[in-house]
């Protein structure tokens, strides 16, 4: 599938679970989104070259010099941009209504605001 499709479709993915955004939060969302799923797709590229291809390749700097294993640009590139997709995740996170998730109801039960488990 061709790169534009692969964005397109991973910005819709994430979009479903942003729809109920405050709308003020809207427009931050919505760009963060796009780079995003930019990094995804990109990073998926990286890493199915770093899969068929390492890490490090042989290099040579002269004819005389032996050579030796260096780093690959496609491996930096590809921590980079990993280290700035988490990032954005993070703040995409962060800007999620507040719900009920399991941690909470956790929380409820300790505090003796919510009645369940066993009986017996």
């Amino acid at each position: 599938m061709e790169k534009e499709k692969r964005i397109k479709r991973e910005e819709n993915r994430i979009k479903k679970i942003f729809r109920e955004v405050e709308e003020n939060r809207k427009r931050t969302v919505e760009g963060l989104i796009k780079r995003a799923a930019f990094m995804r797709v990109s990073l998926e590229e990286f890493e199915q070259d770093l899969n068929e291809n390492g890490f490090t390749e042989q290099f040579q700097q002269g004819e005389k010099q032996e050579p030796y294993d260096r780093k690959r640009p496609v491996a930096d590139l590809y921590n980079t941009m990993n280290t700035s997709y988490q990032k954005i995740i993070k703040q995409l996170t962060d800007l999620l209504p507040e719900g009920k998730g399991e941690e909470d109801e956790l929380m409820e039960f300790l505090s003796g605001k919510r009645q369940g488990g066993d009986s017996g």
